[in-house]
């Protein structure tokens, strides 16, 4: 009997999801719960099981498509196992207005299927009710610890771990991939080349990138900060973080001066609702950090900057960052910041124009930082120089905020003392 497994509604405000690729093809037999195809969403990169054992006996949708929430993504050719009468029916949810989506005939739908999501957030986790309480009762949060259970449950033995071991002993989750297909082709003069598909967490940094310069009005404006005494208060800092675990590098001064500035010019600290054509300015300062990921530029989202200690930024920033190098940053560390900062530490360059996280207003660029020969008090003396440039949408905000926000985080820049009287 066919099954026809409809593509399931996976997160609120999701309405599609790309084909990152199969994990089966028509003709092989699949069990209850077996990984069949990787998603993606604007959200998250999810991984769904099929909702029954038998043959799949046709693929709707190929790698790299479009399939929209409530289409027929596989059929499925059912065995009459046990598997079978213990497997719920999916049926998916109208969606945005759309007509509501065939349901499976076989029996009413007792429950949605299990849908596994690779970064889910701390409030989707699996595992059991058992496993919970007992999370609860050992201080540990559960959405922090990695699992290995089947289909990405945290089993109690994840939670023992964790709480012993701490997180950067636990096993890792890691995020499914897939091999991306790659074709050899010849120019007509017989040169060779690659052509790969544009898919997957490439094509959303695409899209993304594309939208915000099509849509926002960037400009971009630089300063050059002397960076000498906070290099010297960092340096002197390094043994006590270095104390409490914590390796400190400039990007929490930066961030801790940027959520600063946004106070005073909270222009920059918003977005713009395109639907009512509102200025949204955000009472909350949650500092995205663009970052270079195993699968490509991602932004982890460090909450509250405002209200976090040096230490505590920096230990937020190392978190993120690991995170997003074992693949298990959550819903919650990607999404949602305020305000982005873009740096590549010691390869951060001398000048860029980064491109807005769109929707927000402006990004920071971080640049390196060189001793240089600079004039003070009529001497050339050596100096600790770095730049920082700006990138702004000017239909929300005009040269002079920019200009004059930056100014605001040169000065806390190069005078520490004031950035951390700013603190208190």
């Amino acid at each position: 009997m066919s099954f026809d497994f409809y593509m399931p509604d996976i997160g609120e405000g999701v309405v599609e999801g790309e084909i990152v690729g199969w994990k089966v093809k028509e003709g092989d037999r699949v069990t209850l719960d077996q990984p069949i195809v990787e998603v993606m969403t604007d959200k998250a990169t999810v991984e769904l099981p099929s909702p029954r054992a038998g043959v799949i006996t046709k693929i709707n949708y190929k790698d790299g498509s479009i399939c929209p929430v409530g289409k027929v993504l596989v059929v499925i050719d059912e065995e009459e196992t046990a598997e079978k009468k213990q497997a719920p029916v999916h049926r998916p949810a109208a969606s945005h207005g759309s007509a509501s989506a065939p349901v499976h005939a076989a029996g009413a739908a007792k429950a949605q299927i299990q849908v596994v999501d690779v970064s889910e957030g701390r409030d989707r986790v699996l595992a059991t009710p058992a496993t919970r309480r007992l999370a609860r009762q050992l201080g540990v949060e559960i959405g922090r610890v990695p699992p290995t259970g089947k289909h990405g449950r945290v089993t109690t033995d994840d939670v023992k771990r964790y709480q012993t071991n701490g997180p950067t002993t636990a096993i890792a989750r890691t995020q499914p991939t897939m091999a991306t297909p790659v074709s050899i082709s010849r120019t007509a003069l017989g040169y060779e080349e690659e052509r790969i598909p544009l898919r997957g967490m490439r094509k959303k940094i695409a899209d993304s990138m594309s939208r915000s310069v099509h849509t926002a009005a960037h400009f971009t404006y630089v300063e050059e900060i002397d960076m000498t005494e906070l290099v010297l208060v960092r340096d002197r800092a390094k043994a006590r973080a270095a104390e409490r675990g914590v390796k400190l590098n400039y990007l929490p001064f930066i961030i801790k001066a940027i959520a600063s500035g946004l106070k005073k010019w909270p222009q920059l600290n918003a977005s713009l609702d395109e639907t009512t054509q509102e200025i949204v300015r955000k009472k909350y300062y949650h500092i995205g950090v663009a970052a270079q990921g195993p699968h490509g530029l991602v932004v982890t989202v460090v909450r509250d900057a405002d209200l976090r200690s040096i230490f505590d930024l920096s230990r937020e920033i190392d978190r993120l960052g690991e995170a997003v190098r074992n693949n298990t940053a959550t819903r919650d560390d990607l999404t949602g910041s305020t305000f982005t900062v873009s740096s590549l530490g010691k390869l951060g360059g001398v000048l860029a124009t980064p491109i807005i996280n769109f929707p927000e207003v402006a990004i920071v660029g971080v640049h390196k930082i060189e001793e240089k020969p600079a004039v003070r008090n009529g001497q050339i003396v050596i100096r600790h120089l770095m730049n920082l440039s700006i990138s702004v949408d000017h239909r929300l905000a005009d040269g002079w905020d920019g200009a004059m926000f930056l100014q605001d985080v040169k000065t806390l820049l190069e005078d520490p003392t004031t950035m951390f009287m700013e603190m208190i």
